[in-house]
């Protein structure tokens, strides 16, 4: 079965069963294409050479994971020195990545505690044990789709930040519909300008005076 993804030149198949010498692609549902060229998205892996801390931080490169962090941030038994910001994916990137690097600022001025070394470990080895058991995969580790709400809160909480905006999200589930609907003008067109006035007007708060801001 194949499915159209929206685009004229690009169709959704099941998983490739197995490719043969006339360029014939065999998928799992038996289904049959001619292709030319299998790219395969294998999604960002997390690589870092420059990194030795003789094994104490392990990069899995085959399982797309780091590890041991706690919180998918601070390696227990470097914390606070070395921290990693951005390792979690299916998130709202830049807004966790901003609550993250709060939480580490506010670990190293001394304005936020951690746990000891010994009480984080048990937290991630924690972790790991309630991925196996709800059979999640390795390479899923910091696939945070199914908390990341929970996350960002624990976060905001950690640095005493507000939590997201409701604008905010608002607009990313308003990004999310349009994509289903309209996957080719998805960021062409869109009726949320009142959410888009709401964070002007967000924004407008941080500012000394109204000046820079028009709407």
């Amino acid at each position: 079965m194949q499915i159209n993804s929206g685009y004229d030149n690009m169709w959704l198949h099941s998983k490739i069963e197995s490719v043969h010498e006339d360029g014939s692609v065999v998928f799992t549902d038996g289904s049959v294409v001619v292709a030319d060229t299998i790219l395969h998205c294998t999604r960002y892996k997390y690589h870092f050479p420059f990194l030795e801390t003789n094994g104490i931080v392990t990069v899995d490169e085959d399982d797309n994971r780091v590890g041991p962090l706690f919180k998918h941030v601070f390696p227990p038994a470097l914390a606070p020195s070395l921290s990693f910001v951005g390792i979690p994916s299916k998130t709202l990137p830049f807004p966790n990545f901003e609550l993250q690097s709060k939480w580490i600022a506010g670990v190293l001025s001394n304005r936020i505690a951690l746990p000891s070394q010994e009480e984080m470990m048990e937290d991630v080895k924690a972790f790991y044990s309630s991925l196996e058991a709800s059979g999640k995969p390795k390479r899923q580790t910091h696939d945070i789709a199914d908390y990341q709400g929970d996350y960002a809160d624990w976060l905001a909480a950690q640095c005493g930040s507000p939590v997201f905006e409701e604008w905010r999200k608002q607009i990313m589930f308003a990004v999310a519909k349009n994509y289903l609907v309209r996957p080719k003008t998805y960021h062409d067109e869109w009726d949320d300008d009142h959410l888009v006035l709401q964070a002007y007007k967000d924004f407008w708060k941080f500012t000394t005076d109204g000046s820079s801001l028009t709407y």
